[in-house]
């Protein structure tokens, strides 16, 4: 019988780099995933009523027509769901190399780990009820605890579960997708108007309310705020078994196989991933669930492939590799200051940046990502000449020693 906390089996490493070396692309991947995300949460930061505006009018539809619409629809093609989608991918193979570092040991599995993600789990609640409340640590916490038991399975299980779960997350996804088009065409049929607006009460908590008014908003709202992990799942798990078998395929590595796979992931995911998504984005409100979560996996591949080539071609890292490397290094930082960042320079309890420059276009809020990657790289690479990890990061390390 076998037993979920048995010894992982004494195989060679499954990482590409048998040493446990570092492997230098997942840092720059990373660092892109947490900047890209950035890229769509920004305009959350930045829209009426905030987090709870989002979940209102966030499939409303975008106007190609003018410029701040060709914009925001640009970031939205190239972001929305892409760098959420990369990251989780990411996540998964932070899984397999930990579990290939317990292979390498001899040391039990899931063992120690199951702490590791009930404590990320507890820094996504406070992350959710402190700062964001479309945090994602939570959601990756679930899903690595089911993950991790499944990587004591055998891989013929881990692949029928990962495309059970793929096939289970396209149907859910395809029939809300369905309804929020018949019930788009029964509104324009009865001349009703979807909405799309935000309740002035809520525009003017985020605006104007105090930073305890919001938490209590958060913990009210908590079931509604918290459905995008409980709707994405099935897809957590597909990406998460995703990220292990390209990194137990060597699609990370330095070597002729890293890049032959990578070129494969560039071709795909581009070639027919981008076509996807801009064709779901222009599709309006109605596409809006098949283009964050249907077809922005592929594009996410696409990014890896395509960033794996620049790399590939660099020989001297410049600013940009070295500033997206640090941010790697220290990305649960990164996350959460981010968001930090945002909240304080958006909302009332800030500077109140949301509501000053609402109706100014959209060039303060490309500006204030760029602000806060721009912070973020240099921040990370300094902290990283004095620090081996980041603050968060050794946070967990001490708890997880105690």
């Amino acid at each position: 019988m076998t037993h979920t906390d048995a010894r992982a089996p004494q195989t060679p490493a499954l990482d590409s780099s048998p040493t446990g070396r570092r492997l230098p692309l997942l840092d720059v991947l990373r660092g892109a995933a947490i900047l890209g995300t950035l890229m769509t949460n920004v305009w959350i930061f930045t829209g009426p009523g905030g987090e709870w505006g989002a979940l209102e009018s966030g499939s409303s539809e975008l106007s190609f027509g003018s410029l701040a619409g060709a914009v925001e629809g640009t970031f939205s093609v190239l972001a929305n769901g892409k760098f959420l989608s990369l990251l989780t991918i990411l996540f998964g193979v932070g899984l397999a190399i930990q579990y290939a570092s317990a292979a390498r040991r001899g040391q039990p599995w899931p063992g120690r780990y199951r702490w590791r993600a009930l404590f990320l789990f507890g820094e996504g609640t406070v992350h959710f009820v402190l700062v964001f409340a479309w945090d994602v640590l939570m959601g990756y916490a679930v899903t690595a605890l089911l993950v991790a038991w499944l990587l004591t399975r055998s891989e013929r299980a881990q692949r029928r579960v990962m495309w059970w779960a793929a096939g289970i997350h396209l149907t859910v996804i395809g029939l809300l997708t369905a309804a929020l088009t018949l019930a788009g065409t029964d509104d324009s049929d009865t001349g009703g108007d979807t909405g799309g607006g935000v309740s002035r009460e809520v525009v003017d908590l985020y605006a104007h309310g105090s930073y305890p008014d919001q938490i209590a908003f958060r913990l009210e709202n908590a079931v509604a705020l918290r459905m995008e992990p409980v709707l994405t799942f099935f897809l957590l798990i597909f990406l998460f078994l995703l990220g292990v078998r390209l990194f137990r395929a060597g699609a990370f590595g330095a070597d002729e196989t890293g890049r032959r796979l990578r070129s494969r992931l560039l071709l795909w995911g581009l070639g027919l991933g981008l076509p996807l998504n801009v064709a779901a984005t222009l599709a309006g409100p109605d596409l809006f669930l098949m283009a964050r979560y249907g077809t922005a996996p592929l594009l996410a591949l696409g990014y890896i492939g395509l960033i794996g080539a620049l790399m590939d071609r660099v020989r001297r890292p410049g600013p940009l590799m070295t500033g997206l490397t640090s941010v790697g290094r220290t990305a649960l930082s990164g996350y959460v200051l981010q968001n930090v960042l945002c909240v304080l320079v958006s909302y009332g309890i800030g500077l109140g940046l949301a509501e000053r420059l609402g109706d100014t276009g959209p060039w303060w809020v490309v500006g204030l990502w760029a602000a806060v990657c721009a912070v973020l790289m240099v921040g990370s690479t300094l902290w990283l000449r004095r620090f081996s990890t980041g603050p968060l990061e050794a946070v967990q390390k001490w708890a997880l020693r105690h």
